[in-house]
């Protein structure tokens, strides 16, 4: 005799993260909650070794200009033989995200999610995961799945704001254009900026750009229905 079952067993799992953490100069004489933005870096900065992700992006900012910056930043660093859009990774980002919310005044409702190459990669596959934990995100010449994009806008309407190099030969520009459409398609606030000269760097310009902070800081969690 054949019947049909289910099952159902609660696994726990141990994740770990080394991570650089950015504190604003204002925040232990405030009492008040802090946006945050959670950075991931490229394929080149994974291992052991934090000082690889200074390399780029806000931690370079901060590191060789010192950069100021209103929101807390968390840029952690994925293991040498790991990559940030995998299951595992992903998994541990988002308990990262919670016990980052449980030591530190962050405002739930303002957390941005940016990366690039790699990172790009994994921030979209973060929103897709859970995109009622962001206000906005920003992935920067990264690719992601067009058959779950409509995740992004249907949950939680977390508006995107997509970065590339119109000459990338790494990760071409078709894998942006082809995640704008599927956000466009399913009524998702999307912005693209395509620089038409870059190569694969299209994140230096980015994160030296005041705007996207400043984008960044107009956008609040959407409330779900």
């Amino acid at each position: 005799m054949q019947q049909s079952q289910s099952f159902q067993k609660e696994i726990r799992k141990i994740v770990q993260a080394n991570y650089l953490l950015y504190l604003p100069d204002e925040y232990p004489k405030s009492r008040k909650l802090w946006p945050l933005i959670l950075f991931l870096h490229g394929a080149g900065q994974r291992g052991d070794d934090l000082e690889k992700v200074k390399a780029h992006g806000p931690p370079k900012l901060i590191a060789e200009e010192g950069r100021k910056f209103p929101f807390i930043i968390v840029s952690p660093q994925c293991p040498e033989d790991g990559w940030w859009s995998g299951v595992s990774e992903t998994y541990t980002l988002n308990a990262l995200l919670d016990d980052i919310i449980s030591r530190y005044r962050v405002d739930e409702d303002r957390i941005y999610l940016t990366g690039l190459s790699m990172g790009g990669f994994g921030t979209w596959r973060l929103a897709i995961e859970y995109p009622d934990r962001f206000a906005a995100i920003a992935p920067v010449c990264g690719r992601g799945e067009t058959a779950k994009a409509a995740r992004i806008v249907r949950i939680a309407h977390v508006p995107v704001w997509i970065f590339h190099g119109a000459k990338d030969e790494t990760v071409p520009i078709a894998e942006s254009e082809a995640m704008v459409e599927a956000l466009k398609k399913v009524g998702g606030d999307v912005k693209f900026t395509v620089y038409p000269e870059a190569g694969h760097d299209s994140w230096t310009e980015t994160y030296n750009n005041p705007e996207l902070y400043e984008w960044f800081l107009k956008h609040k969690r959407a409330k779900r229905k």
